[in-house]
């Protein structure tokens, strides 16, 4: 009896091992995942087509399945896809903002590049600086999970800036409702694209193997 327990339970773990064996490495634009990354860019037009509700919480949930530290998802996740709240950061950010906001685009709508949704993040301080190496594995994980559902994506400083440093654009803040000690770091528009852009230059020397 003892023996045919250990034959099976050898049987057991040859199965599981085969399970897990590496597959033979594909080339690079046959592996979908390699492909997604390597054919992801940051979009700055879109058409003015809604994204479904569902689509943008797929997106959300992908973000929030990134890796973080210790498993803590110190991070607080927030879809905005109401035109109102995109029109009335605008108007605030033409107002204030240092940076050219919709001169030299015909196209212009909002201060989102057009974006007719985005994903805002927010993380409290923390010495170690984990909370902001959480944010952007989240913010990559949306990126990539947008452009696999054919939208574009876009990571955006500017307008955290204004909404984290202008009186006027606190309500617009606020109404994300984030939890206290939690600030805004960052905002992933997302759309359907208008545009196509080429990739740009990337510095492979930048990569190095340690001998």
């Amino acid at each position: 009896m003892k023996r045919i327990l250990v034959v099976a339970f050898m049987c057991i773990l040859a199965v599981g091992c085969g399970q897990n064996a590496p597959k033979e490495s594909e080339s690079d634009m046959t592996n979908p995942v390699i492909e997604n990354i390597m054919a992801r860019r940051s979009v700055r037009h879109y058409t003015d087509q809604a994204v479904p509700r569902e689509v943008l919480q797929q997106i959300a949930e992908c973000g929030v399945n990134a890796p973080n530290a210790m498993n803590h998802q110190k991070w607080e996740v927030r879809i905005i896809d109401n035109e109102e709240y995109f029109v009335g950061l605008t108007n605030v950010m033409k107002g204030k903002s240092p940076f050219p906001v919709g001169d030299d685009d015909p196209k212009f709508r909002n201060v989102l590049r057009n974006a007719t949704a985005a994903i805002a993040v927010a993380c409290p301080d923390d010495e170690t600086g984990m909370s902001l190496i959480n944010v952007g594995l989240l913010c990559e994980n949306v990126c990539l999970a947008a452009k696999s559902l054919g939208l574009g994506s876009v990571v955006m400083a500017g307008p955290v800036m204004m909404m984290n440093n202008i009186p006027e654009a606190r309500p617009f803040l606020d109404k994300l409702n984030f939890s206290e000690g939690y600030k805004l770091r960052i905002i992933v528009g997302l759309g359907y694209p208008d545009e196509d852009p080429e990739a740009k230059p990337r510095d492979l020397g930048k990569i190095q193997f340690v001998e």
